[in-house]
């Protein structure tokens, strides 16, 4: 598995993510999307609403080099933020049924190549002290 217990948990209490792809002419396209975490593959999932027809499916069909972040702020006395943030490869996955006008099946999957986590295992280490947790996912 990819994510670690903490990541998972973390994921599990998260329902917005931002999504990074690149366009063919090389610049980002970041977007709010909704996401799930594929358990079995180790995966995020996106869907959404003509997922098959959005800019951001047509872009990792293209380019599949994706940044995918989570974050959110735990309290504010202490100041504590947490985020997660996954870069890896995406596919293009497509529905495999006859999609209703305006919806499909479709979806982003990302196979993480590089995690980078912080405040997600560490609730009594005081704010400024907290460090990132970095590692490559083979």
């Amino acid at each position: 598995m990819s994510f670690t217990d903490a990541e998972r948990g973390y994921l599990g209490t998260q329902r917005l993510g931002r999504l990074a792809t690149v366009q063919p002419d090389g610049t980002p396209q970041v977007s709010p999307v909704g996401f799930s975490l594929n358990h079995e593959l180790g995966t995020i999932d996106i869907g959404g609403f003509s997922m098959s027809t959005s800019q951001k499916y047509r872009n990792v069909t293209v380019d599949p080099r994706v940044a995918f972040v989570v974050d959110d702020i735990a309290s504010i006395e202490p100041w504590r933020v947490r985020c997660l943030e996954v870069r890896g490869v995406a596919e293009a996955v497509p529905d495999p049924s006859e999609p209703a006008p305006g919806r499909d099946r479709s979806l982003i999957r990302i196979h993480p190549r590089r995690i980078i986590s912080f405040g997600l295992d560490q609730p009594d280490t005081e704010p400024h002290l907290l460090t990132p947790r970095t590692r490559n996912v083979t």
